[in-house]
């Protein structure tokens, strides 16, 4: 094999391998997103739900049981079933210092959901705790962020 094609061939696996670390990163964000989303109208249905429930939550279960029966508590458990599994898959994509601080981003959400849905009083300190999150969230999104290997998530072979 000449010199040229050995170069040829190593120039396609360092595009390939650009291509698979931008799909991982591309993945990454969009499984965070959903996490994110999840998360944020998960706890929002279920707290809706509970403000249209009946009865005061005690130590009684069958007060659980019947809360689960409303169609917005049982959304909210379905959607928060869902953030937990996404987020397991993301915390086996990327470390747990990166995936920690930007899910906190449905921290901003659920503030906001609660004052536009739920109608819920958010002082000027609560604002400015949600804009000091999210500062904090756009430092951390603005780092590398560490995989276990684009296969995990392409399906391209064997675990790395």
């Amino acid at each position: 094999m000449s010199d040229t094609s050995v170069l040829a061939v190593l120039a396609d696996e360092q595009v390939l391998t650009v291509r698979r670390s931008q799909a991982t990163k591309i993945n990454t964000f969009l499984l965070l997103f959903a996490v994110v989303m999840f998360n944020a109208v998960g706890n929002l249905a279920l707290a809706w739900g509970m403000r249209h429930v009946s009865e005061t939550m005690g130590w009684n279960p069958l007060g659980y049981i019947r809360a689960m029966l409303n169609p917005f508590v049982a959304l909210g458990i379905v959607l928060l079933i869902f953030w937990l599994l996404t987020r397991m898959t993301l915390l086996s994509w990327a470390d747990l210092s990166f995936v920690l601080p930007l899910t906190g981003l449905g921290y901003i959400l659920a503030a906001l959901f609660g004052k536009l849905f739920l109608g819920e009083s958010v002082t000027p300190a609560h604002w400015l705790g949600t804009i000091f999150i999210f500062a904090g969230t756009a430092m951390v999104g603005s780092t590398d962020q560490q995989t276990r290997g684009s296969c995990a998530i392409t399906r391209c072979g064997a675990a790395e």
